[in-house]
């Protein structure tokens, strides 16, 4: 008989007990070993069998075990400990308080997915992976970050294979009052709740949960309450899911919905408004239409004034490679929602509708783009990687015609992982053990080779062991009884080269690149004296049949019996098994098509669990890799036939691991240690641990992006004169911008010219209505193909020098000539203003006719 309605009865601890109920309030358990360990210690039989999940074990935990827990002064000084070393971490000055006050008091930071643990199923792949380490980072360095985003109640889906091997999806409930988050209240204890308008004179409300990441607040926006209808209800019912009226609304929620939930929890906790707001990937750019519609109606500026002030404080983080990666909506679709009975009457449905247009060469002006309208509502922009970086200018620079791809106004961050949630304890425990305060670099400089191969021995059993399990439940699944599996006993071999292989499945990651020759792969893997074995994992989108067939193959593959105890396929891949899996692997194997995979950080994770990576120079790879942390896959970039090129890519993969990889791997000494291989760990660790790790980004992203904002953002001051200056500005500068002229260049004249000669310049502009300090004027140089085009420009301001009586001004320059070759150089007058972000701002730029 099934229940009409579900709820949860909580256990009420004991009252010597009650600290246990705040320690899993605080997601900070979720990276912290001794509270898991407290936890563990409630019932080790139950921790386990609950997931680790704090919540269930306290809610499942027999009321006589409580009790006798309640009277162990031992129990109860270990619960004290934890509770005092959690209000020390939430309270202590940590790195960012040491700054000197001009970063921002606040940064609020929207994601559409968060991954921070696995009892938590709000995410997807690595963008949320990503989400949540930077909360957790944020935390650790005492960030004042409010992260914000929305409660799937089905989550992501539940991956299975059928018994033919295709991927099966589930959606389970997720029960908030089963989750470690607490409701925002108002002061009076009513549940606090943001609403968001809709066509038809609808009203969008949503409920709004706290989850406490360390010292960081996450807000997730709850449309399934009673005060919604059925469609409205279900505007948060899963990830990624549902038609393109669907994804709108639930973008609508996370941007328009989710400023209101800030400004919310702020009023009731006291918590300083955020100067800067931070928008990872463009599902979450409508935040910027909520605040200005905010400075519109409720401080009085112009839109005009509105959209300055709201760009200068706002930081966009772009994640993808491809143009298809990009939200985009029929123009007629965001008409309906954002206009007519719904539309705001200081922002008109016009002026947004320009914010996502995609009128520039080769859009498609019936779409409106997510990513462009985040673009041109920020002043600060970034790719994730150095790479990614490049692709992200040369994918948007139609947005700047008049400036080179290389100054298009996105830079780049590298992504990160944070440490202590996917390090493993055994390699933690050796680092500490060595450090003695020296530091990262000490640490795993001095922990000797012996111990450090051991750690891997034991991390690797663990994973096989892990495997097995997973292995077993999957065929149990798949309809196999148990009587069928007694050869999962032997899958796997804890002393065998272990390569990982896990990440989300669309086509370009290619998951079947090393099922190319099978005869090859199968020679690998069954080799008598070097033998490898496989761990893969992944999940394809719900709609992704082609995703879903490599899946297939895969699984087919791994099912031979010949060598299905060499080759797993895990289905189900998330945070739990990836703790697993990252430390047990000795190679993390990553084979995208290059520039596709905008950064990677599973291969960052490896290598911080001494693993070593054997990728394609893609993402972070192409930054770091230095010939000792691993191998490179040589890319057939620039082969124009995708067959061919697999052929090719693949031949280097199976080469690499025949006569590179196995042959070290197994290359031991009297000890059973293979030296050179235990060098390239110890490398790995060294050199690349202080730079994977989400802590740098993070700090990274304080100076380089949060810091400028903030102080750009105060420069348009409190009464916001600044941002209706500098709109007006703006608009005599547009209206101006056809009157400013390079009318012609003087040069220096001589019949050779040699390396280290000066060039010196003469430019002539007419400026039209504007001054001289209105705009910069440029030198662009560089050297030059054979159309005269400028590669890997420099740019060399030039200097005012005198108003000519015909009204013109001349500036002069001067170029060192510091190489040799073909070499140009042309005259550009930009827009100058101190409150522009970068010259490129306008995209405006006068040429030589």
């Amino acid at each position: 008989m099934r229940a009409i309605r579900r709820l949860m009865v909580r256990t009420v601890l004991p009252e010597p007990l009650a600290a246990l109920g705040e320690l899993v309030t605080n997601l900070r358990w979720s990276w912290h070993q001794p509270t898991q360990e407290l936890f563990a210690a409630v019932d080790p039989e139950l921790w386990a069998e609950v997931g680790h999940d704090p919540v269930r074990l306290l809610g499942e935990v027999r009321p006589e075990r409580l009790a006798e827990l309640a009277a162990d002064p031992a129990f109860l000084g270990l619960v004290q400990a934890a509770h005092d070393d959690l209000q020390q971490y939430l309270t202590e000055a940590r790195w960012y308080q040491d700054h000197d006050g001009a970063a921002p008091r606040g940064v609020a930071y929207f994601s559409p997915e968060f991954g921070i643990t696995r009892v938590l199923p709000q995410y997807s792949g690595g963008l949320g992976i990503l989400a949540g380490d930077h909360l957790k980072a944020a935390s650790d360095l005492g960030v004042p970050i409010i992260g914000v985003g929305l409660l799937y109640r089905h989550g992501y889906f539940v991956q299975s294979l059928s018994r033919e091997g295709w991927q099966q999806e589930r959606y389970p409930v997720v029960d908030p009052d089963n989750l470690p988050l607490v409701r925002l209240r108002e002061a009076d204890g009513t549940p606090a709740q943001v609403t968001v308008g809709m066509p038809g004179g609808r009203v969008l409300t949503a409920a709004v949960w706290v989850a406490q990441v360390g010292r960081v607040p996450l807000l997730l926006l709850d449309s399934y309450i009673d005060d919604n209808g059925p469609v409205e209800r279900d505007v948060t019912d899963r990830l990624y899911g549902g038609s393109r009226e669907h994804r709108l609304l639930q973008e609508m929620l996370l941007g328009v919905g989710g400023v209101r939930a800030v400004r919310a929890y702020c009023r009731i906790t006291g918590a300083p408004a955020p100067e800067v707001f931070h928008t990872n990937e463009g599902h979450a750019g409508f935040l910027g239409l909520e605040r200005i519609r905010e400075l519109v109606e409720e401080r009085g500026l112009t839109y005009e004034a509105a959209l300055e002030f709201t760009r200068a404080g706002t930081v966009f983080t772009t994640h993808t490679p491809v143009p298809a990666g990009i939200d985009r909506f029929p123009v007629d679709l965001v008409k309906q929602h954002f206009g007519g009975d719904n539309a705001s009457p200081s922002l008109s449905v016009e002026q947004i509708l320009a914010l996502g247009a995609e009128d520039y060469e080769g859009g498609d002006p019936s779409f409106f783009n997510m990513a462009v309208m985040g673009l041109r509502l920020a002043a600060r922009a970034n790719g994730v990687s150095t790479l990614h970086g490049e692709v992200s200018r040369g994918m948007f620079a139609g947005l700047w015609p008049s400036f080179d791809e290389r100054e298009v106004p996105i830079s780049s961050i590298t992504n990160g992982v944070h440490a202590p949630t996917w390090v493993a304890p055994e390699i933690l425990r050796l680092e500490e053990k060595a450090v003695a305060g020296g530091g990262w670099t000490a640490a795993t400089a001095t922990v000797s080779d012996a111990d450090l191969w051991s750690a891997k021995r034991t991390l690797r059993a663990r994973l096989v062991a892990s495997a097995r399990r997973r292995l077993r439940d999957s065929w149990h699944g798949r309809g196999s009884g148990a009587a069928e599996l007694g050869w999962i006993d032997d899958v796997l071999d804890p002393g065998v080269l272990t390569i990982g292989f896990a990440r989300r499945v669309p086509s370009y990651k290619r998951l079947t690149l090393m099922l190319r020759d099978p005869a090859r792969l199968k020679a690998l893997l069954l080799h008598p004296e070097r033998p490898v074995q496989f761990v893969i994992a992944g999940k394809a989108h719900p709609a992704d049949d082609g995703g879903k067939r490599m899946i297939q193959e895969m699984v087919r593959f791994a099912d031979d019996p010949e060598i299905r105890h060499r080759i797993v396929f895990l289905p189900d891949y998330g945070i739990g098994m990836a703790q697993d899996l990252y430390p047990g692997c000795d190679v993390w194997l990553n084979n995208p098509l290059r520039p596709y995979e905008a950064c990677g950080t599973s291969g960052m994770k490896a290598a911080l669990n001494a693993g070593l990576n054997l990728s394609i120079r893609d993402g972070w790879w192409d930054e770091w890799s230095d010939g000792v942390n691993g191998w490179d896959i040589p890319s057939a970039e620039g082969v124009d036939d995708p067959s061919y090129r697999d052929e090719l890519e693949a031949t280097a993969l199976y080469e690499l691991l025949e006569n590179e990889i196995a042959p070290r791997f197994y290359d031991v000494d009297g000890e059973d240690v293979p030296r050179r291989w235990v060098d390239q760990l110890r490398h790995t660790l060294t050199t690349l641990g202080p730079k994977v790790q989400a802590t740098r980004m993070v700090r990274d992203y304080v100076e380089q992006l949060y810091r400028p904002a903030a102080q750009a953002s105060r420069s348009l001051n409190a009464d916001f004169d600044g941002a209706v200056s500098l709109a007006d500005w703006k608009e005599q500068v547009r209206a101006a911008w056809p009157h400013v002229r390079v009318g012609h260049v003087e040069t220096t004249t001589a019949d050779t010219f040699e390396r280290g000669q000066t060039l010196r310049l003469h430019a002539f502009v007419t400026l039209g209505p504007l001054t001289p300090d209105d705009v910069d004027v440029q030198v662009v140089h560089g050297p030059v193909d054979d159309a005269d085009t400028l590669r890997e420009p420099a740019v060399t301001p030039m200097t005012l020098s005198e108003r000519q009586d015909d009204g013109a001004y001349r500036f002069d320059g001067e170029v060192e000539l510091d190489r040799t070759g073909a070499f140009g150089y042309t005259v550009r007058v930009v827009p100058h203003h101190p409150l522009l972000s970068d010259g490129s701002e306008l995209g405006l730029a006068a040429l030589p006719e």
